[in-house]
């Protein structure tokens, strides 16, 4: 090989070297990334979305940092209430990297010391509260805790945007006189809801009895009514026949007396006459009958009266004679 072909073998290595430190020294930083860029040992910048050049053999990125908002779940806390109640309190707390540099220098596990410090500052909160307190005051430990722990990291370049208590554990004997009461509330209910239940089931029959006796009332009220007003009727259908049956009679009486005197009917003729009509007013439904006393007097007959009062039909028939 001459020495012209070596040297170009030379510069070609060389160049490939130098292109692949190249290479290897160009970085690329994602949207939700924040690099922190030492140069020889020391803070040099902060490098946002785009691609960069690390000097090589001198600078390096020191910590690659998320910008996304971040969720940790830590283990149960052990803490004592105001009534000395031991319990297991479960956190989970949602925060942010707002400066990169602050959250690679200000602390040095900030995931732990953000850890140790919801731990103690659960243990202060719940100290002045007790058990009954704690259990149903959820909204005012994750408002404390939120604002302690968000003033305590804020040295660190973090935010913390929530705290929620994800569970809290008091011990078994606690927990079964909670469901033993829980029990007790529940049955308590039940029974006053069976209670009322009966309450309106009565209401509703007495009501319906009640509906039921006024139509009741109302319906005897109109049959009663309509019975007086069919009997008052009937009434005055007995009344206006007995009217006509009597005018009848009249009217045929005055015909007969008129006859008799058209006729110049002589003394037998009359008592015949006479006699025939008592028959058939005997054999009416009058109660009275008046009879002249002089029966020699035929030509008075002409002026008997008869007087028919209705009364009961198996009251005896009266016979008076007129004086």
């Amino acid at each position: 090989m001459q020495g012209g072909q070596i040297a170009v073998l030379v510069i070609c290595i060389i160049f490939f070297i130098i292109l692949l430190i190249f290479v290897s020294n160009i970085r690329i930083v994602r949207q939700t990334e924040k690099f922190i860029v030492e140069r020889l040992g020391a803070y040099h910048a902060t490098w946002s979305v785009g691609i960069h050049f690390l000097v090589p053999f001198v600078d390096h990125v020191a910590h690659r940092i998320s910008m996304k908002e971040q969720v940790k779940d830590f283990e149960p806390q052990s803490v004592i209430t105001k009534d000395n109640v031991t319990m297991q309190i479960d956190t989970v707390i949602f925060f942010q990297v707002t400066d990169p540099k602050l959250y690679a220098y200000g602390v040095d596990d900030p995931i732990a010391a953000i850890e140790y410090l919801s731990a103690t500052t659960l243990r202060n909160i719940i100290g002045d509260l007790d058990l009954d307190g704690t259990l149903t005051s959820r909204d005012i430990i994750n408002g404390k805790m939120r604002q302690i722990l968000d003033e305590a990291t804020d040295p660190w370049g973090i935010k913390v945007n929530r705290v929620e208590v994800k569970n809290i554990l008091p011990p078994q004997d606690i927990r079964d006189a909670m469901e033993r009461q829980m029990r007790a509330e529940r049955e308590k209910r039940e029974k006053i809801l069976l209670a009322e239940g009966e309450k309106q089931s009565a209401i509703l029959i007495a009501e319906g009895k009640k509906e039921s006796m006024i139509l009741n009332a109302e319906s005897e009220k109109r049959a009663a009514i309509l019975k007086a007003e069919g009997d008052a009727e009937s009434l005055r259908d007995m009344k206006k026949a007995e009217a006509d049956s009597i005018k009848v009679i009249r009217d045929a009486e005055a015909e007969g007396i008129k006859s008799v005197k058209s006729a110049n009917a002589d003394q037998a003729v009359l008592t015949l006459r006479y006699y025939e009509a008592l028959a058939k007013i005997a054999d009416g439904k009058a109660t009275k009958i008046f009879i002249p006393e002089d029966m020699k007097g035929i030509a008075s007959a002409a002026s008997v009266v008869k007087e028919v009062i209705t009364e009961k039909k198996d009251d005896p028939i009266e016979v008076k004679a007129k004086k």
